[in-house]
């Protein structure tokens, strides 16, 4: 497949960005990121203009790609330094997983839709994030082989922050999850003090897809 990326979608790339900017919320490196990076490249061709809406918006599993404004707050609130070991749970489309590879993050992430898997392992290659590493499973269980990891992203809404994930985050590390009852769950942002002490924030309230157990063929 060949990938344009033409004026007209680097000026609508543009005014999304300074729209984020305008909140005063984020670091010009994430922005940058969001510059850079084509977003109309992780959706269907014939919805490219949708891409520089500050909206999330369907893709295939019934999953969606994140509001850009999202995107930004999560990774913002990981703080994201170079070669930080960053697991995602929920790869989705991958360009939430593109924005921590531009920023440095070495980015183990893992989807539990197999047809999505798949899709966008290839994507993430052809547009040049080959560097991100893929996997499919089951986002509860994490990726024990390759913890501990100093940062851990959560792109879907959980009722209860397993604790299997808090496990594979380092001392001193943080993770960022949308947690509670009901469709608007709060944006989580824990710190490990240690093995034993959390520290939790909430920090507002945001709307994603059910953070689901198993996977799915």
């Amino acid at each position: 497949m060949e990938y344009i990326d033409n004026y007209r979608h680097k000026g609508l790339r543009k005014k999304l960005v300074d729209s984020l900017r305008a909140h005063k919320l984020f670091d010009e490196k994430i922005l940058k990121a969001i510059a850079d990076i084509p977003r109309h490249f992780f959706l269907d061709p014939a919805f490219a203009d949708w891409a520089y809406k500050d909206i999330a918006f369907p893709i295939d599993a019934e999953q969606t790609i994140s509001q850009p404004y999202t995107v930004a707050f999560q990774t913002q609130l990981l703080d994201v330094k170079p070669k930080d070991k960053i697991l995602e749970i929920g790869t989705g489309s991958g360009y939430q997983a593109a924005v921590l590879h531009y920023l440095g993050a070495k980015v183990y992430t893992i989807e539990r839709h197999e047809k999505l898997f798949h899709k966008t392992t290839v994507l993430l290659i052809e547009i040049g994030f080959e560097g991100v590493r893929t996997f499919l499973g089951d986002g509860y269980k994490g990726l024990p082989r390759y913890a501990p990891f100093d940062k851990i992203i959560v792109t879907a809404g959980a009722e209860e922050i397993p604790s299997e994930l808090v496990k594979q985050l380092r001392p001193g590390g943080i993770m960022v999850i949308p947690q509670g009852q009901g469709e608007d769950k709060d944006m989580v942002k824990l710190t490990k003090i240690d093995d034993k002490n959390i520290k939790r924030e909430k920090l507002g309230k945001f709307r994603f897809v059910p953070f689901i157990s198993g996977i799915s063929k």
